[in-house]
């Protein structure tokens, strides 16, 4: 989706952890105990003793934080106020008002009200700033303090001081909260004028694979002929869901996925155990370099099954498994416990965390320790670095501007000064910004700093600073000033030269404001290159052809058994 891969141009993300429970290990007992002996040591010593006195939960979380940040990014300690954040991240339910809460401009702003959650239902709106909760006033705290005040258990109540957007006088209202269960599939459809079906899964969160397969069912009863698995941007979740999901389309008693740790009991095979729906139906699944995790589980057993075509970029490689384990006063810990592998054999884990460089840097898996693996139908696969597509799509790279537009917050504060001019929307499939509309945009921007820089002048600042080290720049200065000044008067066309990302973008925003998240993905679609390239993979009857299409390896063969 469009809105998805811009926001990741200027928001950075974090990836989800494959779940699943398992046994301890202690390899090491009397080391183990001398160095637990050195730990509290000197913990009690720097709480008795230091100078200006310690806060003792937050050094010892930050010495716990470390330690395990020196293994790898997805073993992590939770707190018991951790814990909500921790059930949101493998359920998607939490306690709450159901609204999205950002830093716009400086002031706590709703960014996003869920569709029919307590936020919605009393009339909050993106772009309406929260100035106290219950009687707090909130304007000196940061967005995470703010979600914490708004989180808490069903049915309790929060009173909340906001200040409406188009509005000079803050009015107080009373939300109760609510379960929110974020759905994690949030939009499907038959694609228009086709007899394809759409499925957009964000998340393997609890029972997400009960949302695939109602949505299945339905489009199915809709005469569904072939099927689209979006995947793009899940960052991962539950294993079991994983498997669940890629049982829908292969026959049962195949193995989905297999784990392997330190310990024997983590070798462990997942087998595809409940009757299928559709074995037979045409299946594209779509990745993108954020399809991690569980993501790559279905996409990758479902290549190595030779069930599906899968378009889009290379994934993301994540192909460890963590274990939550309960610690005392309500604290969790998880733990990387296990590397998994799919059908072909392959592990997809692209970053070694157990060898870095004298930098500390983690390496990546060596191309030459990549090897090549079987589908079943016999084409060949590599592991080592997430899942390659069988048909690779261009990378769409977004301008300078746009991402300046974005991230100062220009696109997200016209919108909603757009929604105040504008009562209602024409439908998703018929909305579109007039040339006087977007001219009314352009306007907007113009006591407004966007500024930027092209990659022109980067390296136009990057030849300026050799040329001054090499002392050639006097000698070109005349001819350098020349050109910034050019290059300076084309930006200014900048807005007409990528009116067409710019617009798209736009609209992506205004439609949301109006039909919540599933409307934005919904109109996304109409411009989406990977869903043309899926499309045409079905009208010219390709699919068959790409399964069975075996290629020479540009890697050996791993040549032992699977493990």
């Amino acid at each position: 989706m469009f809105s998805s891969r811009i926001k990741k141009a200027v928001v950075a993300f974090s990836i989800a952890a494959v779940v699943i429970t398992g046994l301890a290990y202690t390899p090491d007992y009397f080391e183990i105990s001398k160095n637990l002996d050195i730990f509290n040591a000197v913990y009690r010593e720097l709480n008795v003793s230091y100078v200006d006195g310690t806060k003792p939960g937050e050094l010892m979380k930050k010495g716990i934080d470390a330690m395990l940040g020196s293994l790898d990014p997805y073993t992590n300690y939770y707190t018991e106020n951790d814990i909500e954040d921790f059930r949101y991240m493998t359920t998607g339910e939490y306690g709450g008002i159901g609204a999205v809460v950002q830093d716009i401009d400086g002031k706590i702003t709703i960014a996003e009200p869920y569709e029919g959650f307590a936020a919605d239902k009393a009339g909050l709106k993106a772009g309406d700033q929260i100035l106290g909760v219950n009687g707090i006033n909130v304007g000196d705290k940061k967005t995470e303090d703010i979600s914490s005040l708004l989180k808490g258990t069903a049915g309790t109540e929060v009173k909340m001081t906001v200040l409406k957007a188009g509005q000079t006088k803050p009015v107080d209202i009373s939300i109760v909260r609510e379960e929110i269960k974020n759905k994690a599939v949030p939009y499907y459809s038959m694609l228009p004028n086709s007899e394809t079906g759409y499925i957009k899964l964000v998340a393997f969160t609890e029972n997400c694979s009960g949302e695939v397969k109602t949505a299945l069912n339905e489009l199915k009863s809709k005469n569904c002929k072939s099927l689209i698995l979006d995947l793009r941007g899940n960052l991962g979740g539950l294993l079991h869901e994983a498997v669940n999901i890629v049982n829908f389309f292969i026959d049962k008693g195949q193995e989905v996925v297999f784990t392997k740790g330190k310990m024997s009991d983590w070798d462990k095979s997942y087998l595809s155990v409940n009757n299928p729906i559709d074995t037979e139906i045409p299946l594209i699944v779509l990745v993108d370099e954020n399809s991690a995790s569980a993501s790559e589980i279905v996409s990758g057993a479902l290549q190595d099954l030779d069930r599906a075509v899968i378009i889009g970029k290379r994934t993301y490689g994540k192909g460890l498994v963590q274990q939550t384990k309960p610690l005392v006063y309500n604290a969790q810990i998880k733990v990387t416990v296990a590397k998994y592998y799919i059908p072909s054999g392959r592990c997809v884990q692209a970053l070694d965390y157990s060898h870095r460089d004298e930098d500390g840097r983690v390496e990546k898996v060596s191309d030459s320790l990549v090897t090549a693996f079987k589908t079943k139908g016999g084409r060949i696969v590599y592991d080592g670095a997430g899942v390659m597509p069988d048909v690779k799509t261009e990378e769409e790279k977004f301008n300078n501007i746009l991402i300046s537009l974005v991230s100062k917050n220009h696109v997200f504060n016209y919108a909603t000064q757009y929604v105040l001019n504008h009562a209602n929307l024409a439908s998703v499939k018929d909305f579109s910004l007039s040339e006087a509309e977007y001219s009314d945009f352009v306007n907007y921007l113009k006591d407004k700093d966007y500024s930027y820089k092209t990659q022109s002048e980067l390296n136009l600042e990057e030849l300026k600073k050799t040329a001054e080290d090499e002392t050639y720049f006097s000698d070109i200065k005349t001819e350098y000033d020349a050109l910034v000044t050019k290059m300076n008067n084309n930006k200014k066309d900048d807005l007409l030269r990528h009116k067409t990302e710019i617009k798209k973008y736009l609209e992506e925003e205004i439609v949301q404001r109006y039909y919540y998240q599933k409307g934005r993905i919904e109109f996304s679609l109409k411009s989406d290159e990977d869903i043309k390239q899926a499309l045409s993979i079905f009208t010219e009857n390709k699919l068959k052809t790409i399964l069975t299409t075996i290629e020479k390896p540009t890697k050996p063969f791993n040549a032992k058994k699977k493990f």
